[in-house]
């Protein structure tokens, strides 16, 4: 099993994928990072390219997996 993903989540995408984790949609996670909901789906697929994962259940599935949801709590 991967300790880490091969290229390391940036800090936009650990508060994305804490969003992510809490069933945000794009729209909401846009509002409140005050991005376009256009960046936030780019992140989110760079997101699954890293974790190797399909969709964001997979991605937040597997964030548990590998201990990255613990260090970033959003609110």
């Amino acid at each position: 099993l991967e300790e880490q993903p091969l290229e390391p989540l940036t800090e936009r995408e650990h508060e994305i994928l804490a969003y992510l984790a809490q069933r945000l949609t794009n729209q909401e996670i846009a509002q409140r990072l005050h991005l376009s909901e256009s960046t936030v789906k780019w992140h989110c697929s760079q997101i699954y390219a890293k974790l190797t994962v399909a969709n964001r259940r997979e991605a937040v599935q597997q964030a548990e997996q590998l201990g990255l949801l613990q260090a970033h709590k959003v609110g």
